[in-house]
């Protein structure tokens, strides 16, 4: 147990099988009164460890913060739904947790049950982190169906005068999202408008999910602060979608969208916006590995020049430019000047412009095709917005058949307690 209060087993390799197991590591857990956080991350937990751990955790109210990440290496599939669900059981009783890490752990389809009644469930949840679950898109429409279940039951609580955190942090990663999942998510997000964090990195998800994902869901959360959805495809249809939807969030701080086949077009449609001045706090902007042009580069100097006086960190890497390219020259000076005045630490990477060593050089042929990319875009769009509406009807019909389904069940009970009747 350290000075603040946190109980660690990190990144010990146990093998805690059965309480024998994990019983000798737990004095300074059972004797304490004010422990605020539990980190287990890099051991691997048996049922019956987990178990045992679960009935003394519900006696720690002062937890704040569980760290259970990578929890479940080397375990069977079998093995992992009876071992989180005894965790997460006894986490519902915490009235003050707010933080659950369960990164690096598998909840595909047959393990996500534990989880998604946690979710649904667990009112003080602030920050969720759920990096690299291995979920699938039925899997996450399932994470995300409950923590729209969580916002219904929150807003439920405050109704009865109870007081009950926002939903502050999102963040899953890694988990092959998707765009089939993406309806689910959207609604996730308008049921919880206040959140300020989402980072959904490498999801595999395309440009009619991200739009929707956008559009429909992440345009109401007018608090939102930081958004990474790098390593997802954007391409021109997600740059339009985003470039109408980032005014919306006035607070935004950090927007990470590298690696995302934006293009120079889509650079240059959310530089225009930018430029407005609407996102004045902004202060990082990650655009590596996007196909973005010298235009799309002049277009960002120009939105940082006009419109982004907060703006510290530019990633720019990975692109088509030449290094010395004008408008790459002025951003790096105007950031550098920016760090002096603010007093920024030289070499810092909270400011400036990236390193360009992984650059592409741009060919005649690119320039010369870039007239015709109009009605590929034109094309493009159309697809997009025929998958989007594919996706909703889909969710739409998921949706609809959930509630025939409860009907017929209602409908079969009423039969059934009508049957035990006697007139």
């Amino acid at each position: 147990m350290s000075s603040d209060n946190i109980f660690t087993l990190a990144n010990r390799s146990l093998k805690l099988d059965h309480p024998s197991d994990i019983q000798p590591h737990l004095s300074p857990l059972l004797s304490s009164t004010t422990t605020t956080e539990i980190h287990l991350g890099g051991n691997t937990l048996g049922a019956p460890a987990c178990t045992h751990l679960g009935t003394i955790l519900r006696t720690k109210p002062t937890l704040r913060v569980a760290k259970f990440d990578d929890i479940f290496t080397s375990r069977l599939l079998s093995e992992i739904p009876p071992a989180l669900s005894s965790l997460l059981t006894s986490l519902l009783e915490l009235p003050n947790l707010h933080t659950v890490d369960l990164s690096d752990n598998a909840f595909g389809l047959n393990t996500q049950a534990p989880l998604v009644d946690f979710l649904s469930k667990h009112l003080p949840l602030k920050h969720l982190i759920l990096q690299n679950n291995g979920l699938g898109p039925n899997a996450g429409t399932l994470i995300a169906n409950a923590l729209a279940e969580l916002a219904e039951r929150k807003a439920e609580a405050r109704r009865e005068g109870k007081e009950v955190p926002d939903l502050e942090t999102v963040i899953c990663g890694r988990n092959r999202l998707e765009s089939g999942s993406m309806a689910a998510w959207a609604k996730a997000y308008r049921a919880h408008k206040r959140v300020r964090t989402v980072k959904m990195v490498q999801n595999g998800i395309r440009q009619d999910g991200v739009s929707l994902l956008l559009r429909e869901g992440l345009r109401g959360c007018e608090e939102l602060e930081v958004l990474d959805l790098q390593d997802n495809t954007f391409t021109i249809t997600g740059a339009k979608a985003l470039a109408e939807v980032v005014p919306g969030w006035k607070g935004l701080r950090e927007l990470g969208v590298g690696d995302s086949l934006l293009g120079g077009r889509g650079a240059r449609e959310l530089a225009a916006v930018l430029a407005k001045g609407g996102n004045k706090g902004l202060r990082v902007l990650r655009l590596q590995y996007n196909e973005i042009d010298a235009r799309g580069v002049g277009e960002l100097l120009r939105a940082a020049r006009e419109g982004l006086p907060g703006l510290r960190r530019v990633e720019l890497n990975g692109n088509k430019f030449l290094e010395e390219d004008e408008g790459a020259e002025g951003l790096r000076t105007l950031l550098e000047e920016r760090r002096e005045e603010a007093g920024g630490e030289k070499g810092s990477e909270e400011w400036g412009l990236d390193e360009l060593d992984e650059l592409e050089e741009e060919s005649e042929e690119e320039d010369e095709a870039e007239g015709s990319e109009e009605e590929e875009e034109r094309e493009e769009e159309v697809e997009t917005e025929t998958r989007r509406e594919r996706i909703l009807k889909e969710a739409d019909q998921e949706e609809a058949s959930k509630v025939s389904q409860k009907k017929d069940k209602d409908v079969d009970d009423l039969a059934e307690t009508l049957g035990k009747t006697e007139i």
